[in-house]
This record gives C-alpha cells, sequence and structure tokens, in this order.
C-alpha cells in the first residue's frame, strides 16, 4: 500500500502549543463566563469535599490574568507533582532494565514461544491493561512501560499506535466500563449511597463486550498498517521467525523518526546487554516481582503515587546491580531514563494547568450549574441519556475522574431521585460519559504524554479511536437504556 500524502493532511500543533491554547482559552473563559460555585461539605463515606446540591451561587468575578496564567502553568505541575515523579522515576527503572538487555530477551522469548500465534499477543496485552483499568485505573503508571511496548510491537511488525491502543486504550475501556475500579464507580457508588459492587454482574457483561469490541479494533488497525518486517541476515520480508522481526516501515513510520517529528527523543535506546541469560531471567523475575507487589500495594495498602515511586526506584537499582550495570551504569541510565520521558512528563503538568485556571476563575462550576439545569425537566430515559452527554462534557475541563465524581454525583443523585431514576443508573451514566471520554480528550494528561512518548500524533490517534469510541459510545447508551428497563 502507498503511504498516504502528508503534505495537505490537516496536522495538530506540537503538543505543548495544543496545550497552551486550551490553557489561554480557560484563561479567555474565566472573563466571559460568570463565577460561581457551591456549597461543599466533607462526606462521612467518601472523606471528601462533595457539593451541597442546590447551593450554587455567584460570587465576585475573579478573571484570571495572562500573567496569573503562566504562574498556573507551574502550579499545575506542582498538582501533579507525584505523577510528574512517579514517570520519572519509573521511567528511570524500566531504562535500566532495558540496559541490562532483558526486556528484548524476554519479548523474544515470548515470541518464540508464542512461534505461529503471535496473533494471541495484542488480546492478551490489552486483556492484561483492561483489567489494570478496571481494577485501579491504571493511567500515568503506563507511560513508563513504552520503552518494552515499542520492542514488543516493533518486533511483531506494528506501528506505534498500537502499543498506545492496546495499553492506555484497553485501560481507558476497561476503567469505563469496570465494576470494581475504587477510583470511578467505587467513588460515584459511595456518593450515591450504594453498596460497593452492586451491579457488578451487569456491569461485567458489558465490560466483557466493550473490551471484545476494542480488541477487534485494534487488531483491525494493526494488521492493515503492519509494516513490512526485515530479517537480521535472512530473506526480507520472512516474518516466520519472530525473533528477527524489526520494523521497516511502509504504511507507517518507526518510533525514531516519529519521536523526531515530535522533537522528543525516542524512549527506546540501543541494547547494553553485558548480563547472560540467567542474568536476565533474574532482572526479568525481578520486574514481575515488582508488578505482584505494586498490584498488592494499591489494592490493600492503598498506596498513592509516592509510594508507587519508591517501588520503581527500588526496581530500577536492584535490576542495575544484579543485571551488571554497575553502580555508575545504574545511574546513567536513570539519567537516560529522566532525559527521555522528561517531555512526557511535562504534558502531564501541563494538562493539570488547565483545570487550576478554570478553578482559579470560579467557573468549574458555574460550568456544571449550565451543563446539568437543563436535565431536570426530561423524562426520564432522555435524562439518563443526558446525563451521558453531561459527564463527558465536564470530563473535558476536569479530566480526574475522582474529582469529576465528588463534583457531579451529589447534584445528579436528587436530581435522578425527583425523576424516578435508579441510582444504579446514574451511577453508569458518570462512568461511560466520564470514563469514554478518557479516550479522545486533549486534557488528558496521560493520553497526551503516551501518543507523545510514542511519536504518535494526535490527529492520527482521533482518526484511529472516532470510530471505535462511537461505537463503545453506543454500547454505553444501551447499557443505561435496558438498565432503566430491568431495573438495575
Amino acid at each position: 500500500m502507498t503511504p498516504p500524502t502528508t503534505s495537505r493532511a490537516f496536522r495538530f500543533p506540537h503538543p505543548l502549543v495544543l496545550l497552551m491554547g486550551f490553557i489561554m482559552l480557560a484563561m479567555l473563559l474565566s472573563y466571559v463566563v460568570p463565577a460561581g460555585e457551591f456549597v461543599r461539605h466533607t462526606d462521612a463515606a467518601t472523606g471528601r469535599s462533595v457539593v451541597v446540591p442546590g447551593s450554587y451561587h455567584r460570587v465576585a468575578p475573579t478573571p484570571v490574568s495572562p500573567l496569573q496564567m503562566l504562574v498556573d502553568v507551574p502550579r499545575g505541575m506542582l498538582d501533579a507533582g507525584a505523577v510528574i515523579f512517579l514517570i520519572f522515576l519509573a521511567g528511570g527503572a524500566f531504562t535500566v532494565v532495558d540496559q541490562t538487555g532483558a526486556l528484548r530477551f524476554g519479548v523474544d522469548w515470548l515470541l518464540r514461544k508464542l512461534h505461529g500465534r503471535q496473533g494471541l499477543i495484542i488480546p492478551l496485552i490489552a486483556t492484561l491493561f483492561a483489567t489494570m483499568g478496571a481494577l485501579e485505573n491504571m493511567g500515568e503508571e503506563i507511560i513508563p512501560l513504552v520503552p518494552v511496548l515499542l520492542i514488543l510491537m516493533g518486533r511483531l511488525g506494528y506501528p506505534p499506535l498500537t502499543a498506545v491502543a492496546a495499553s492506555a486504550g484497553a485501560a481507558f475501556v476497561g476503567a469505563s466500563f469496570s465494576p470494581i475500579n475504587p477510583f470511578q464507580v467505587g467513588i460515584a457508588q459511595k456518593l450515591a449511597q450504594l453498596p460497593l459492587l452492586s451491579g457488578g454482574l451487569y456491569r461485567l457483561v458489558f465490560l466483557a463486550i466493550a473490551l471484545g469490541f476494542w480488541v477487534f479494533g485494534v487488531l483491525r488497525h494493526a494488521n492493515r498498517h503492519r509494516l513490512v518486517p526485515a530479517s537480521f541476515g535472512g530473506e526480507a520480508g520472512n516474518s516466520d521467525d519472530p525473533a528477527t522481526l524489526l520494523p521497516t516501515p511502509t504504511t507507517g513510520r518507526n518510533p525514531g523518526a516519529a519521536a523526531a517529528e515530535l522533537e522528543i527523543p525516542t524512549p527506546l535506546s540501543p541494547p547494553n546487554p553485558p548480563a547472560t541469560s540467567a542474568r536476565h531471567g533474574l532482572v526479568l523475575a525481578l520486574l514481575l516481582g515488582t508488578f505482584a507487589f505494586f498490584a498488592y500495594g494499591v489494592l490493600k495498602l492503598g498506596w498513592d503515587f509516592e509510594q508507587m515511586a519508591a517501588l520503581f526506584l527500588a526496581l530500577g537499582i536492584a535490576a542495575g546491580l544484579v543485571g551488571g550495570l554497575g553502580l555508575t551504569g545504574t545511574a546513567e541510565a536513570f539519567v537516560q531514563g529522566f532525559r527521555d520521558l522528561a517531555f512526557s512528563a511535562m504534558v502531564i503538568g501541563f494538562a493539570r494547568a488547565i483545570f487550576v485556571v478554570l478553578e482559579q476563575g470560579h467557573i468549574v462550576d458555574t460550568i456544571v450549574q449550565t451543563l446539568a439545569a437543563p436535565l431536570a425537566g426530561l423524562p426520564v430515559a432522555l435524562a439518563a441519556l443526558g446525563m451521558v452527554g453531561l459527564h463527558t462534557a465536564v470530563h473535558v475541563p476536569v479530566p480526574s475522574g475522582s474529582g469529576q465524581a465528588t463534583l457531579t454525583m451529589p447534584l445528579l443523585v436528587p436530581l435522578s431521585d425527583l425523576l424516578g431514576l435508579s441510582r444504579q443508573v446514574t451511577v453508569l451514566a458518570f462512568q461511560y460519559g466520564g470514563g469514554l471520554c478518557e479516550l479522545l480528550t486533549p486534557t488528558n494528561g496521560t493520553l497526551v504524554a503516551m501518543l507523545a512518548a510514542t511519536g504518535v500524533r494526535l490527529e492520527e490517534w482521533w482518526r484511529f479511536v472516532w470510530p471505535l469510541y462511537l461505537g463503545l459510545l453506543a454500547l454505553g447508551l444501551t447499557s443505561v437504556v435496558l438498565a432503566i428497563a430491568l431495573g438495575v
């Protein structure tokens, strides 16, 4: 297939330019949108500050000046500091693991074991990340995994976009349809005074359908845009030996070229394999043990980002020493990891600054009140579908799932009671509206950072994801309507 001509194609600006545009738009809105806020109190069930329904009132305007807007950018970085340093330390750790040669060793081993069944790899990876999204709202933690994901997809001949879709995209889908995600459905159910895990079987059915649909879409795109593999020493185009696959772009681009186009460094680095196969195995065992302890810490110990970052720091040190890099080599690998993921980490802070500006202008609550008010006059089914649209719109300026829940659920739960709408359906509307928006919105720092780290442009991602998003949204709307009919 001949690659499409890109000279006339629409191209989004650099991600930082795009995010600064949203920050400036937020500043301008603070001069136009009336300032207002809700009265808030601490909810006993969640320990979070939630709004008091019917308490919205106007307050004195607080427009954000251009100078203050610039100050809000580093403030956004400070607000996202725990996430940013998680990305730095985890990225450094994975660079250490990569430079031991263990990642490439593990990928080649996996491909040899799945020889002739390589088509299972994308479904397995997508299911893994969707499960983590459903269990603990996995997002920013995926960014440091970019090197190994690109290695694996490159060996299979798939373009970099596949790495984003099979990991972050699958995690977003898993979180959106999750029966257990504590940061979305868990908080929303607590605020709605519903038992945790209630309606879990119903959600699980739609999660399975959504994941199957997403995997089908990712596989279809990956196979359509597969790169022609070349062997190290054999016949070009022979893809029978998975250990010899290297990406030679025909219909896509390799990660390095894409990263150079974005003026960011590729997270892949030339291997520096001082370790033997036994050392490789030990490093991979450390990696798997870290993931197991990570899951236990998040789910059982209530870890925050600081504890996660400390765990990855320990992984990097241990992997460097076991893998034969020595103290100096381990330190240098950490530095390279920091450098490679610096841009991706900064994107998180810029995205957070959008909300900081809106909040400083006291217009977030006004936007929510304006969007929610028309729902009161709608029939039950239309109101439920309207809630999905409301949550989609709110998620753009409020990209935090837990933050959105504490802002909107106290408003919509009393409204759903007045309309005779099940509170469980109200929670479903929140999940599908806000959760699926993660696949699209440029204010989602995780998405933008993943695209930047893999060298995939936003418009390229949108071309891929729009049909899948609309299909998933239709599935979510079907779930809402069916839940009303079944009395869930």
